[in-house]
């Protein structure tokens, strides 16, 4: 399991593939002094690294990710650059997420997968290890025994006053947010 967890976490460190994503630029990253220059995506869409080109359009590039989880393991990442999800603006997260059923039909078929995760890493905590927003699009097949929380037993939702409450902040949350962001509020 350790050891796994480890083959994850080193998955967008070691960047090996053979052959390059043509040369385009990350429109936010700027070249001589900001962090994003050690960026491993924004390498990649610079074409400053190598990697195994799957889709690229003119706000996101999927690529087949350099230590999968499984055969065609994928990553959609923006060419823009955002640290996380929460950063990323709802039009980008949007352009990214509606390739997902054009590139994950194509990886399955290519793969004779029935099946695949799509999954976010957003922060240090969840696994988040290059800070680049990204989509991982992960083949699956049956009984291939990816997760080890496939294993542990979903239990029923208890409706209680602790789980009322919870319901009652993230509520709170959200209309919070909108306000913030002008939507919704009433004046």
């Amino acid at each position: 399991m350790a050891i796994r967890r480890l083959s994850i976490l080193c998955s967008h460190l070691c960047p090996t593939p053979p052959s390059p994503v043509s040369a385009s630029f990350c429109s936010s990253c700027d070249h001589l002094s900001s962090p994003e220059n050690d960026c491993v995506f924004c390498k990649i869409i610079r074409g400053e690294s190598p990697a195994l080109k799957l889709y690229e359009d003119d706000m996101c590039l999927c690529i087949l990710d350099t230590n999968p989880l499984s055969r065609g393991h994928s990553l959609i990442i923006p060419k823009s650059h955002f640290s996380s999800l929460e950063a990323t603006p709802p039009s980008v997260v949007a352009a990214m997420c509606s390739k997902v059923p054009l590139i994950s039909s194509a990886i399955m078929k290519a793969t004779g997968s029935d099946s695949f995760n799509l999954l976010v890493n957003n922060g240090a905590a969840a696994g988040q290890v290059i800070f680049h927003t990204h989509i991982h699009i992960i083949p699956r097949k049956a009984r291939d025994c990816l997760w080890a929380s496939e294993s542990l037993r979903r239990r029923p939702l208890k409706l209680d006053k602790e789980t009322s409450q919870l319901a009652d902040q993230v509520r709170g949350q959200l209309s919070k947010i909108t306000c913030e962001d002008g939507k919704g509020c009433e004046s």
